[in-house]
């Protein structure tokens, strides 16, 4: 068989691949504690789901529109209006099966051979692999620990260019849980207009957040008509499975991202589709109580990784993951990763995975129960104790 050689140029999200080798130990009888993956361990609330049930009774099982159905793509506008002070033309927003494809379809829109982008790292390895994807030239933004995973403001100016064609950023962060200031966002955003330059701003975690406030470019006057928003449903309301998410842009690229969808998926699932509009205009209660939950684990692992030796860890302000720094243990983390998921059964991800300025850490996912958290840290424990 013929394969394309664009194809070795995409990367991977490591996450699904430490969960495989995790479910073939658990095959043959190892206990394995789960914290690598992404995901929301709640049930998605009860009224989305009921939006869901009674969408696919009332015959909502067709296609729709490419680019979402009314009645959700008015919902978002009420959302994005509500939360940031700026309301999109329904013209404006495209829905997807997830928020990735937003990434996907915008990067082929957008970005030409030989196209700079600059994008965080570490970072949600997709962004890495899709500028590699459609040709571009990826150019790291180094996300730094003694800034809080934000970054370095001269270092920033410094990767800009005559070839540089979009800027990603990435706030609450995956996988730091870091947030960018109202000073850095404003710096981004002058930047940008300055030099014409596309911002792609991932804010899927914008409701995960603890006692800090979430600033958003798209808020900032003349970012609208040079912003793609990127959102989803997935983690606010755990609803990873449900696989909708959407971005806002301007007209012009909206258009052409509608007739990408046309070519690839024709459209979004359309009863899913009417779920998430019970999400937008329902009752907030549960997702609210998620988050309170989270900020407990938070609190909790991040004490327990600061008893460990050789790890330190500082406190995320966002999303629902720890980024360790494991420098002082003797092994790198990729071998780190396999040693704590062999011996210790806990499934953890390598630093490395989400590019070269993570090599001395760990990502860990709290979306899970603190009692598992806590047997998690106390084989972690053992195991260290070994090397």
């Amino acid at each position: 068989m013929n394969i394309a050689s664009r194809m070795s140029l995409l990367g991977t999200e490591t996450a699904f691949e430490v969960m495989a080798r995790a479910k073939s130990l658990e095959a043959k009888g190892k206990d394995i504690i789960y914290l690598q993956i992404g995901e929301p361990d709640f049930a998605t609330p009860k009224h989305i789901v009921d939006g869901a049930i009674d969408a696919l009774r009332s015959g909502h099982t067709h296609y729709s529109s490419p680019s979402g159905i009314l009645p959700l793509k008015e919902a978002i506008a009420d959302e994005v209006f509500l939360r940031r002070g700026v309301r999109p033309e329904i013209e404006q927003i495209v829905v997807t099966p997830g928020a990735k494809p937003i990434i996907f379809l915008v990067m082929l829109a957008c970005i030409e051979s030989g196209d700079e982008v600059i994008y965080p790292n570490p970072g949600f390895p997709i962004y890495e692999s899709m500028i590699n994807f459609v040709g571009g030239k990826a150019v790291p933004l180094p996300l730094r620990e003694d800034k809080g995973f934000s970054f370095d403001r001269e270092e920033f100016i410094s990767l800009l260019s005559k070839r540089t064609k979009m800027i990603i950023i990435n706030s609450p962060h995956n996988p730091t849980g870091g947030i960018l200031s109202a000073d850095d966002i404003e710096l981004i955003a002058k930047t940008a207009k300055d030099m014409g330059i596309l911002v792609l701003t991932d804010e899927v975690y914008k409701n995960i957040i603890y006692g800090e406030k979430h600033h958003s470019i798209y808020s900032i006057a003349g970012m609208k008509d040079n912003c793609v928003l990127l959102d989803g449903f997935s983690k606010t309301y755990s609803m990873t499975g449900w696989r909708l998410g959407y971005g806002v842009m301007p007209t012009e690229l909206a258009s052409r991202i509608e007739r990408l969808i046309i070519n690839s998926n024709s459209c979004t699932s359309t009863f899913s589709q009417y779920a998430a509009v019970e999400a937008l205009k329902g009752p907030t209660e549960e997702s609210e109580s998620m988050v309170k939950v989270f900020k407990k684990r938070r609190d909790f692992i991040v004490e327990g990784l600061n008893s460990l030796p050789g790890v330190s860890c500082i406190k995320p302000k966002g999303a629902f993951y720890v980024f360790p720094n494991v420098s002082e243990i003797s092994m790198q983390s990729d071998q780190l990763e396999d040693y704590l998921l062999n011996d210790a059964g806990v499934a953890v991800l390598s630093g490395s995975a989400f590019g070269k300025h993570g090599n001395d850490y760990l990502r860990l996912s709290y979306a899970n129960s603190i009692e598992n958290i806590e047997k998690a840290l106390e084989r972690i424990r053992v195991s260290l104790a070994k090397i």
